[in-house]
């Protein structure tokens, strides 16, 4: 949308729930003597979409921090996904007139007034008691598309009820072909205006994490989309001698992509692309949209950093289908580098987990107003007043 940092700054102050000045009516004119020790300093504000992380650990279980945090094998690419970022340099540009910026954009037909969304992250419950209903409320109050996991603790049909901004629908295709189609077909009835369909993960990776921490969900929490597939609804993980899972299906192949598409009614995006030679696949093959992601380095390890495989699939793909990403983001001017490098949009998954620890749904929209105002910052100081505007000469060649 058209801004102002006036008007940015006035959001994050407003979130952060303190003023920036005190008025003169309310400092006294005199400060008496005190006569006892002063209080504890209050905690201090997060300034950074890294500063929930902390606060998160605090408040969150031990099994449930490490199953949100962790990685796949020695969590070489989960820290890659950062640091690639930080390798980029950007190129600033003066004397540009960027007193107005427009980060609108249009995905699949669908306005958004900024290019961050919510990727599906699963098991809501083990960070707040309301679930994926609070993570709904915040999403509406930060005013963003939430791409809803199938392996939420509450159904796609409660979360679309409850939801104000736009929700997508991340899909699983499981063996049972009749129980996915039930599944995708209940998402589009229940409001959901996309399909993402993940195709990276016919296992689930090796996360020494989980198996230090024996993760499992707690009593009285389960995956309820999938209350009715037998065997499913405990856990993603496979018994110590197995690999497979009865929730993945490791048959999945490009045939069953065609059949979603012959009977949704929404755009299909496949998620977990990182090889050009799989993208230029999926646009050849008119697929709506490509999410160039490593699962958040939860798979496999040693894989390329998403940003750095993005622009080779931006390549391969030459602009036949929408591109977005996910893995890594914590800044604003990480957005500003994914979007100079092909990407249409980003999706964000830790951060606004840590966000809902730390301070539930308002806590969700701030990590997301904090990302949104350093987005823009970024494009003021590259010079670059529209979405339009960002291409590679923003990056420093």
């Amino acid at each position: 949308m058209r801004s102002t940092r006036r008007q940015a700054v006035g959001a994050l102050a407003a979130l952060a729930g303190a003023p920036l000045v005190r008025s003169a009516a309310q400092t006294p004119a005199t400060s008496p003597v005190p006569t006892q020790a002063p209080a504890r300093p209050s905690a201090p504000v997060p300034a950074t979409v890294m500063d929930y992380e902390p606060i998160a650990k605090r408040r969150l279980s031990h099994m449930a921090y490490e199953y949100i945090a962790g990685g796949a094998g020695d969590e070489l690419t989960l820290r890659d996904n950062i640091q690639a970022f930080d390798r980029l340099r950007l190129h600033p540009r003066v004397l540009v007139d960027v007193s107005e910026l427009d980060t609108r954009t249009t995905l699949f037909g669908q306005s958004q007034d900024f290019p961050i969304l919510m990727a599906p992250t699963a098991y809501h419950r083990l960070v707040h008691p309301d679930g994926e209903i609070a993570t709904v409320r915040g999403a509406a109050v930060a005013g963003a598309t939430m791409v809803a996991s199938s392996f939420a603790n509450t159904t796609i049909e409660d979360m679309c009820r409850a939801a104000t901004t736009p929700v997508w629908f991340q899909l699983y295709v499981v063996r049972d072909r009749g129980f996915t189609k039930d599944l995708a077909q209940r998402a589009i009835g229940a409001g959901a205006r996309a399909l993402v369909v993940t195709v990276d993960t016919p296992v689930a990776g090796m996360r020494h994490r989980e198996t230090r921490v024996g993760f499992q969900l707690p009593p009285g929490v389960d995956r309820a989309n999938y209350r009715d597939l037998p065997g499913s609804s405990a856990s993603h993980r496979p018994s110590e001698r197995e690999i497979y899972s009865a929730a993945l299906d490791p048959t999945l192949t490009w045939k069953e992509i065609d059949w979603l598409r012959s009977f949704a009614t929404v755009p299909v995006l496949v998620k977990g692309v990182l090889s050009p030679l799989d993208a230029a696949k999926a646009a050849s093959a008119g697929i709506d949209g490509i999410v160039v992601s490593n699962h958040g380095a939860r798979n496999m390890d040693t894989v390329p950093a998403t940003i750095d495989a993005l622009p080779r699939v931006a390549d391969a793909v030459n602009g036949r289908s929408t591109l977005l990403m996910d893995g890594g983001i914590r800044r604003g001017t990480d957005v500003l580098k994914a979007l100079a490098l092909g990407a249409s949009a980003v999706l964000i998954g830790r951060p606004y987990l840590y966000g809902l620890a730390a301070n539930g749904p308002d806590g969700i929209a701030r990590v997301i107003t904090l990302l949104r105002n350093e987005f823009e910052m970024a494009m003021a100081l590259t010079g670059r007043r529209t979405l339009k505007e960002i291409d590679r000469t923003v990056l420093w060649a």
